[in-house]
């Protein structure tokens, strides 16, 4: 049995993206190379964005803190603190509107 606290594995990355010259942080807190399933806790400052990539299997991501715009093509929709949005099987981006921390939930 594991317990990680997302809320403050938020902090911490919110923290480290703040110090960052990125403005972005990141962990994995399940999975890995070994596993199907793979969890990160990704932490942007406001502005950034993590350009548009293909999707590497089924996604999530859920909005742990602040406000993020999921995009697609000609397509956005934005998630605040607690919404969960189910990333399409396509090109997508995701940009912090504000400082912001989503668990990503990638299986392969």
């Amino acid at each position: 049995m594991q317990k990680i606290s997302l809320e403050a594995t938020a902090r911490e990355q919110l923290t480290a993206a703040a110090g960052s010259a990125a403005g972005r942080a990141s962990t994995t807190v399940y999975g890995g190379h070994e596993h199907r399933l793979r969890q990160t806790v990704i932490a942007l400052m406001a502005g950034q964005a993590l350009s548009e990539h293909a999707n590497p299997g089924e996604a999530t991501v859920f909005v742990l803190r602040g406000r993020v715009r999921l995009t697609t093509g000609a397509d956005a929709w934005e998630g605040r603190d607690g919404d969960f949005l189910v990333v399409p099987d396509e090109l997508h981006g995701l940009e912090a509107l504000e400082d912001s921390a989503v668990l990503l939930t990638v299986a392969k």
